[in-house]
């Protein structure tokens, strides 16, 4: 009798605590009332000569296509049939309103490839937007109906977000528009191979095509972020979205309806990451940074001294723990500013003051390219080179240096990724002139360490850790 009274009592107290525990979770019933009427459905229309007996529709994708493991831009539906001279797409993606007269903050990959741009809203008015601008590098664009006393989102900041913090995004995905769903901040400051200028939040709420430019909430109803990408083998939701940050969105819309353009901080470096090998051979205790491969002619980077081999340790008092971390942190650098840079070079840390210019154009349009990290070096250094010519050198732009790889046949060259082709610019940190200038200074390297070595590949130019035999 007694132990029954205990396991009544046990049953009691566990059917009490669980509203209790319950009443932590979160509600989203509130937010998704409250913000759904300011987030609008994006569709657009072009002309466009369809092939004769396509009827104007989207080409057929087959069932279960791979698409690889790739980050996939969002799309809309597909085409829907129709006359022969004009295709008009269905439902894009998303946006939302953020100014009472008018002002909506989508992605540029929304509209990109749109005519007429048509913005619904959840009361069912239609209105035909103006593209105010748009920015392919952040993937934000900026569009405006003609209408007044509109609903609204309140921004927020992303800086203050954290991870695990929980989210909620509202958008159209396949169409079915003022879809609700939640989840949490997976991390912060992700760099993408598509968009080395955006610091990405990831998460792990449900998106998937046509959520493309919705809105991310916090749990206080402010925007966040705007929803971007998805990592994916299929096109569809997997676990793995993508936001901007809403302060920079904030920054690229203001700067596209003052100007219409955005300018950018550029410093003009081609960077790669510190490996694990590469931090050794420079004496680092651990990688971190983001090493210069080459340092642009006539850059900012150039004219305050900088050098192949710098390992950037701080931007502006802003540390940069990987070199994906360094374009936005300097991206987002006003132009013109003067800013204090902590590098490493060779054994001690210096402090360099360079003036911040404004990203080129011809740069802007072009997708920064980082080199792969080379395979990991094993052990011991065999292979062939040979002297280059004074034109072949000075196509490369390598002044008195380089010679050229014509075989590799054993470690550490092999190991450590060396092709035959590649071309020695470097060695140690010091110019490499000839070959038996090569050869001297692998006599004198230390053995059982590893040396950074610069090489140029196709004309790209990358780090490797080349380890030196200990007999």
């Amino acid at each position: 009798m007694k132990a029954y009274r205990w396991f009544f009592l046990a049953t009691v107290l566990i059917a009490f605590s669980v509203p209790a525990s319950a009443r932590h979770l979160p509600d989203f019933v509130d937010l998704a009332e409250k913000y759904s009427p300011a987030v609008v459905n994006i569709s657009a229309a072009r002309e466009r000569s369809a092939p004769e007996g396509t009827g104007g529709g989207a080409p057929e994708i087959p069932e279960g296509m791979p698409f690889g493991d790739l980050l996939e831009r969002f799309f809309g539906e597909r085409g829907q049939p129709g006359s022969p001279e004009r295709f008009e797409r269905g439902s894009m993606g998303s946006g939302f309103i953020y100014t009472e007269d008018g002002y909506i903050l989508t992605n540029h990959h929304v509209i990109e490839n749109g005519g007429e741009i048509v913005v619904r809203l959840s009361d069912r008015r239609v209105y035909t937007a103006e593209l105010i601008g748009s920015d392919p590098q952040s993937d934000v664009a900026v569009l405006k109906i003609d209408a007044e006393d509109l609903p609204t989102l309140k921004l927020g900041t992303s800086e203050s977000l954290k991870v695990g913090e929980w989210v909620l995004a509202i958008g159209s995905p396949f169409g079915f528009d003022h879809s609700v769903t939640a989840g949490i901040v997976s991390a912060k400051g992700r760099s993408l191979p598509s968009d080395n200028y955006v610091p990405f939040i990831q998460t792990d709420v449900a998106i998937n095509p046509g959520n493309s430019g919705g809105p991310l909430f916090n749990m206080d109803g402010e925007v966040v972020g705007i929803n971007s990408q998805i990592y994916s083998r299929t096109g569809g939701f997997m676990g793995l979205s993508f936001a901007i940050p809403i302060d920079m969105a904030v920054e690229v819309a203001r700067q596209l309806r003052e100007t219409g353009t955005v300018t950018r901080g550029w410093l003009g470096v081609l960077i790669q990451e510190v490996t694990r090998e590469l931090a050794d051979s420079f004496g680092m205790s651990r990688p971190t940074g983001a090493l210069v491969a080459q340092v642009q002619p006539d850059s900012p980077a150039e004219k305050a001294g900088f050098r192949t081999g710098d390992v950037v340790l701080r931007f502006n008092g802003i540390d940069v723990p990987r070199s994906s971390a360094l374009p936005p942190i300097v991206g987002r650098t006003p132009v013109g500013s003067e800013v204090e840079v902590d590098v490493r070079r060779g054994d001690e840390e210096i402090v360099i003051g360079v003036t911040i210019e404004a990203l080129p154009e011809e740069v802007a349009s072009a997708r920064s390219r980082t080199p792969a990290p080379p395979a990991r070096p094993q052990s011991l250094l065999g292979m062939q080179v040979e002297p280059l010519t004074e034109e072949e050198r000075s196509a490369l732009g390598l002044g008195e240096a380089g010679i050229r790889v014509t075989e590799v046949t054993a470690n550490p060259a092999r190991a450590a990724g060396v092709r035959s082709g590649d071309v020695i610019a470097q060695f140690g940190g010091e110019p490499v002139t000839s070959v038996d200038d090569f050869r001297t200074k692998v006599e004198a390297a230390p053995a059982g360490r590893s040396v950074p070595v610069l090489i140029h590949r196709e004309g790209n130019p990358v780090f490797i850790a080349l380890r030196i035999p200990n007999s």
